[in-house]
């Protein structure tokens, strides 16, 4: 009983992220890019989208395992990683990139519109 309740809590807490979250991905030269990303939960796959300066990108290999998710995203032929992390106290998500090698890092808010 008490591994099922843990079960049905964590799939309530991702469903509760679905929609779109917005900010600013971090460049190592000092630039803030904005971005948004619209996550699709299902079970532990996550589908999407992510729209910046390139237009609209599909999330590709979306994982999930609790708090923490990954996908790709194929930005000029190249698939970049994404790592994130749900944080439930202050409803957000931070992701951190690896874009051939240089570290940017978001912090995204719901999107209350």
């Amino acid at each position: 009983v008490l591994v099922f309740k843990f079960w049905v809590g964590l799939t309530v807490s991702l469903s509760e992220l679905n929609g779109k979250w917005t900010g600013s991905l971090n460049t190592p030269d000092g630039n803030a890019i904005p971005v948004s990303f619209t996550y699709k939960f299902d079970g532990d796959k996550l589908d999407g989208t992510e729209t910046g300066p390139n237009g609209d990108i599909p999330i590709t290999n979306g994982k999930v395992n609790g708090a923490d998710f990954t996908f790709n995203l194929n930005i000029n032929g190249s698939d970049i990683a994404h790592t994130c992390k749900y944080y439930s106290a202050g409803d957000s998500v931070s992701v951190n990139v690896d874009f051939n090698g240089a570290k940017m890092h978001a912090q995204l808010k719901r999107d209350s519109k």
